[in-house]
Order: C-alpha cells, then structure tokens, then sequence
C-alpha cells in the first residue's frame, strides 16, 4: 500500500511527503565544532533537530573534560568515541532518543576498543592493516557504531548506523593523506562486512571530501578535480545513476527516452542519499571557511553525508536534504527520512554513557584520584605512539592547570625578590612634594638641576637655545636624588637652582611632542587602502602558514569570499605591508 502511495505522488522528486498515518523515523548528522559551544545547552540543540537519531562530530571533548549535562541528557541515551592523542580534539558521539534505544554499540572501526558485551561484531577482512596501524586509525575518537531494530511493512529488520569523522589530508604531509585513504579503507570493509550479515547499513557524518564538482564552489580553481584520491574512493563506495534507472523502468511502454543505458555506474554499494532525491541542485554545501565569511555568499562544500546502502535508499528513505539556516558551526546539519519505525530496546547497551562510573553514582576507587602520572614520560610515548597522526594547525594542547599555577608561583617570587636584602643598609630619601614625573622622561633629556663646581667646569653641561643647561643622561627623580645626596656628602658643591619658566605656551608645546614621540615609538598598523573594485577599507591578515612569507602582514578586500562573477564578493586585491611605514 505504501509502495503505491509512494510512486503515485511521486514523492521522491517533488515535495517529499508522507502519509500522516505512516510512522517515520528521522537521523541527522551535524559537524558541531565543540560540544560545549552550545549557549543555550544540548538537550535545547538536540530536541531543535527533532529526530530519533542524532549523530554529531568533532565534538571536542575527551571523557577527562565530559560533564553530566553533555553526557546525560533528559530523553536520550548517548554514545561517545574519545581521542586518545591529545585534548580538546576531535570526537564523535550519537544521541538517541529513549524511543530509539539501539540494542548493539561500539566505539571504533576496528574492535580494538571493545571489550564488554553488547557489541556490533562483523569487522571484515583487516589483513592489509598492521596492528599498529589499526590501532592508531582508532586512537583519534573518529567512529561510533550504533545497531538499532526497525519495522518496516510489519517485518523487523536490522539498522546499522556508523558515525564518522574522517581525517582531513594536509596537502604538505603526505603520511597523513595516506592515514586518511587507510581510514576510507578501514570504514568500506566495516561497512560492507556489516551489510554482508544482513543489516541495513547507514554510515553518515563527516567525510572530508566533496565527490563531484556540483558539489563545490569553484570546482574549475582546482587541479584534476577528479584525481582526488579522495573523490577516487567516493567513486568505488557509491553507486550513481540509480533514480535515472529507476526513472526508466517507470515510463510507459514504447515511450522513448534520450538515455541510452539503465545500468547504474560504478560498482558501489551505498548510495548518496541528497544526490538521490536531489541529483542536480547545486550551490548545496554543508561546509564554509569562518575567517573568510564564506557563509554570507555560500562560497563552500558539500562534505557531510548520509549514505545508505542501497536498498534501504531505494525501499525505506522518503527524503534526505541539508538545513543551511542552522548556525552555530561553520557546517551545517543534514536529515534524512525513513518509512519505518524503531523499535527500542529495554535497556541501553555497555556502551552508553550512563553507565560510565562518574555518572552512575557509584562509589569510586580511592586509587583511581591518587594515581601519580609523570606528564614528562607521558608526551614522548604519545609522539611515538601517534606519528604523524595530527595536523599542523591542530597541535595546540590545553593549558596544563598545574603549569598555570607554576608560572603564577614564579612571578610571585620574582616579585618577592624586589626586596632588598636585610644585610645591606639603604640610604632614606626625603620624598619630593613635587608630583611624579611622567615616562616620557625616560626617553628624552629631562630639565633638572645643574650641579657646577671648581672641578667640573671644563666639562659644562650643554646649553638650550634659551640658555637653561640641559642634562645630558636620563635618569630617574629617585636616583637623581640619590646621586645628588651622595655627591654633597663626599665633597663641597655649588648647586644653582633653576628659576621657574613662564608656563604659559608651554604645557601646549609639551603635548605636541609628547603626542609626536609616542607616535614614533608605538605607531599602530599603517592605515588600511581601499580595495580597487567596491573602494572600501580593506582588512589586515597575517600569513600563518610556514613558508619565507610566515609573519608577514597584507590588506586583501574586507567582503566574504565569494566566485569571481559576484560582485558582492571579495574582490581580488592583495597588498603587502610595508615594514618602513
């Protein structure tokens, strides 16, 4: 009945509707960019998205920096995968709702992680990884698998989701291209392994990748598109050209079409969900650059997924589309739509969250917060452990608390040490009634009382053009009078007091060339040229990419990037700065 409804509204290629009666069920992927970025908490983020399943990335947290309110959250059970290398990196974790409670889960692509029952199981052929190499594909917290039951036409079936957060490839380090390509590996044989058993297969979240050009911006700005290895195992992974089939063996008999084969290309097993239901809308991206304000032009990429397998997208999905209004990440969320209901289980498995000891309100060992851990011996084992496994621009650590409270010790004492000794004697100066001299005293010569005698007559002070002596070495008030009391009492001296100058005229011309030297020594960034095309000020960056060029500042156009056809976009002017202005 609900195959009938399905082809005679068409409901695949126009507005995507289901029966009201027809239980569905809803997944979201979403690339959040740090869990506890939320301002208005994640159980108000979560039921937002209003779906069953909820799987987010790059969660940024590792289970040390985990609270109760991310972790436990009213109406959902979660899942987490932790990085083992560093703090603050990476981090995958899927939120399912009470009524959506899977029956199996399980961190990790590889089993190593698993060691409690309730696990997914069916890892596939591993035999081309190493064990070390599978170990360090799991240790950055890039999957969770999740096995949930369904009902579909009153027949339960088996649903397999796995979420990921694939690696992104520093086009200068070429082992961690070979770690992402290891990792795509690594998901395929997992993936199909499960599906082989029998399961419904669904991986979704963060590939990294966009697989065709209609999938990015400016797709003609880069070189052989198409030999992306990336894009290369797209090719493989997925099959295209399946509702283009499906379009054929619909129309009428002896209706002719332009296409000339049915057979869907590529010999993949999955199939991208939005490409189904939407095979030619472009300017779709999921995915824009912050520091260039992207956003505002829709200058991006597609690179979040949800790819099923392909009977599941061809017999359960009803919609899939992306939701570019949602901010709060520089991606955004995508959605997916299945004719079927979940079926929970009664209890959560050993995985979830709310049986970690933290939060199930056991007692702990006393062992466990007395465990002495020597952080010196810890960083080279993970340098060892994790060779170039981490990105240049991602090497940051958090700061250490005990580190913090070092550096507060030691400026303490380096305050205490001010003090002077109590061996030594220290002369008592009469404190001057006068007010304290400013700091530009410091750096230019200072009016101040001439000493003269018999002896130092040879060597005369200069002399302004007004006739004032003038002292030639800066010094400060209290070592001026210091040195002046020290000089009386070794010998006789003739002081000379200097008799006071009309202020009238002067406090002005003071001002101006206080303002002048200030503006000498602590001159600001040079002020900012407009661009050639819109005439507006442009914007200073600072390149921070190693190279002869690192520290260097340029003024570029201050609008959001954009393609070179848009006239609200940045413009193409670039401009050095100057080191002589």
């Amino acid at each position: 009945m609900f195959t009938f409804w399905l082809q005679s509204n068409n409901l695949s290629r126009c507005k995507q509707r289901y029966p009201p009666w027809f239980n569905t069920m809803k997944i979201v992927t979403w690339n959040i960019n740090g869990i506890r970025t939320f301002r208005g908490g994640i159980k108000t983020a979560l039921d937002s998205l209003d779906a069953d399943i909820i799987c987010v990335q790059e969660t940024k947290v590792t289970r040390d920096l985990l609270d109760e309110r991310t972790a436990i959250v009213d109406g959902y059970n979660s899942y987490f995968s932790f990085s083992r290398g560093r703090s603050g990196y990476s981090g995958v974790a899927t939120y399912c709702k009470d009524s959506a409670t899977p029956f199996a889960a399980e961190e990790g692509l590889t089993g190593l992680l698993t060691n409690h029952e309730g696990a997914v199981g069916c890892y596939g052929d591993q035999t081309e990884f190493c064990s070390k190499e599978l170990q360090l594909l799991d240790n950055e917290g890039r999957a969770v698998i999740t096995q949930h039951r369904i009902m579909c036409q009153d027949k339960e079936q088996t649903v397999t989701v796995i979420n990921v957060y694939c690696p992104r490839a520093d086009p200068e380090k070429p082992e961690r291209k070979q770690f992402k390509l290891q990792f795509y590996k690594l998901l395929q044989s997992r993936a199909e392994a499960i599906l082989k058993e029998g399961s419904r297969v669904i991986v979704l979240g963060d590939v990294n990748t966009s697989h065709r050009q209609i999938d990015y911006c400016d797709p003609s700005d880069v070189d052989d598109f198409g030999e992306n290895p990336g894009r290369k195992w797209l090719n493989g992974f997925l099959r295209s050209g399946i509702r283009e089939a499906e379009e054929m063996n619909e129309q009428e008999p002896g209706e002719e079409s332009e296409v000339t084969s049915t057979d869907p290309t590529d010999s993949g097993k999955f199939v991208d969900t939005f490409r189904y239901f939407h095979p030619t809308r472009t300017s779709a991206f999921t995915c824009w650059s912050t520091l260039t304000g992207a956003r505002q032009t829709n200058y991006g990429t597609r690179i979040d997924y949800i790819f099923a397998d392909c009977q599941l997208a061809k017999e359960q999905f009803v919609a899939a589309d992306i939701r570019p209004e949602v901010e709060g990440s520089d991606h955004c969320p995508v959605w997916g739509q299945l004719s079927c209901s979940l079926v929970s289980s009664s209890k959560p498995p050993l995985l979830c969250t709310c049986y970690l000891p933290e939060f199930a309100g056991k007692q702990q060992k006393l062992s466990r917060f007395l465990v002495k851990v020597d952080q010196k011996s810890i960083q080279p084992e993970l340098r060892d452990a994790l060779p170039g496994s981490q990105e240049e621009e991602e090497r940051r650590e958090n700061l250490n608390p005990s580190t913090a409270g070092i550096v507060f010790g030691k400026k303490r004492l380096l305050t205490s040490d001010c003090v002077v000794p109590k061996g030594k004697k220290t002369k008592t100066v009469k404190t001057s009634s006068k007010p304290q001299g400013s700091l530009l005293s410091f750096f230019k010569p200072k009016l101040t009382n001439v000493v003269t005698s018999s002896q130092s007559s040879q060597k005369a002070p200069t002399t302004s053009e007004i006739g004032v002596p003038v002292d030639t070495e800066p010094v400060s008030g209290s070592q001026q009078q210091c040195s002046s009391t020290m000089e009386e009492s070794d010998k006789p001296m003739k002081t000379t007091q200097l008799t006071p100058q009309p202020s009238v005229g002067c406090s002005g011309a003071k001002k101006g060339a206080s303002l002048v030297f200030w503006k000498s020594v602590l001159h600001g960034p040079p002020p900012p040229p407009p661009c050639k095309v819109h005439r507006e000020p442009c914007v200073l960056r600072t390149v921070k990419k190693e190279g002869p060029n690192m520290g260097k500042q340029f003024f570029v156009c201050a609008r959001p990037q954009g393609l070179a056809s848009n006239p609200e976009a940045r413009c193409n002017f670039f401009a050095w700065v100057d080191k002589g202005k």
